[in-house]
């Protein structure tokens, strides 16, 4: 067994080509491929929607929102919803490992087309899908008391859009430089899973201690799900942590910035090992 490393150089697009055609392609590409593979839909409607039930009915009667008499319910949901957003986001992303162990990722460097569709068809792939999967998950919103409007339901569109863009370029950015899934789920485990736990999905920022208090306010997916919560319960939208604007202005600057690094990845000169 021997290893053999290829470089592959910056390639120039071809002229007259659509650029917008590995784009779609690389994007029709994920799609199809998810909703080939029915085990990991069911899974990630059920597993959210379990921990949701289960948490929500096991913390019930205990839970008291910010002095609200919001139940745990209702709390939880924004945060199982960003759960389902998460965990396609990201589990979708194992993509990249699997094309580069297929062979197909070598194709695609040395084709006539600029690294950065490579980017923005996988990242446009994932984050359509697991922002589908996270709206679908609305369909529980009337269990909780929650009859969304027109107005409501395109804020919660931007807002999980925007969480599956960065998160699922943050999944992107992390594969890219991985040898196996195995490690992509070690990374996963160690750094994604506290993220989501100290976005506020299941306590709020406010009755957190001193110190963690500060870790939730640096997180990025905080914002995205104050966003939420400002859709899906405008009448508690005066107790969050932080305005509207504030936290769509830090969840774009927080897309902008991971999608930015993926970019400046792709186009360094890359090198793919082959056994």
């Amino acid at each position: 067994m021997s290893e053999t490393s290829t470089t592959f150089p910056a390639i120039a697009t071809v002229e007259g080509s659509n650029p917008l055609l590995p784009i779609v392609s690389l994007w029709r590409r994920e799609i199809v491929r998810f909703y080939r593979q029915k085990s990991r839909v069911v899974g990630v409607i059920l597993s959210p929607l379990l921990f949701w039930l289960v948490l929500g009915s096991g913390f019930g009667s205990s839970f008291r929102s910010s002095g609200s008499d919001q139940r745990y319910l209702q709390y939880i949901f924004p945060g199982s919803l960003l759960m389902i957003v998460l965990f396609t986001s990201i589990f979708t992303m194992m993509s990249v490992i699997e094309d580069r162990d297929r062979g197909f990722l070598s194709s695609v460097l040395v084709a006539p087309v600029h690294r950065s569709a490579i980017v923005m068809g996988k990242v446009l792939g994932g984050a359509t899908l697991s922002a589908i999967q996270g709206l679908i998950f609305l369909v529980f919103a009337p269990a909780v008391g929650v009859h969304i409007g027109f107005s409501d339901f395109l804020l919660v569109v931007v807002s999980v859009f925007l969480m599956a863009f960065a998160l699922t370029a943050l999944g992107f950015t992390l594969a890219w430089r991985m040898e196996s899934a195995q490690a992509f789920h070690a990374i996963v485990n160690l750094f994604l899973i506290p993220l989501w736990l100290l976005s506020g999905a299941l306590f709020p920022v406010a009755g957190a201690s001193g110190w963690m208090r500060w870790v939730m306010r640096l997180n990025p997916l905080t914002y995205g799900l104050d966003v939420l919560r400002t859709a899906l319960f405008p009448a508690t939208a005066a107790m969050n942590q932080f305005s509207l604007g504030t936290s769509l202005g830090i969840l774009a600057v927080f897309t902008a910035a991971i999608l930015g690094a993926a970019f400046l990845m792709v186009n360094r000169r890359t090198t793919v090992s082959a056994a």
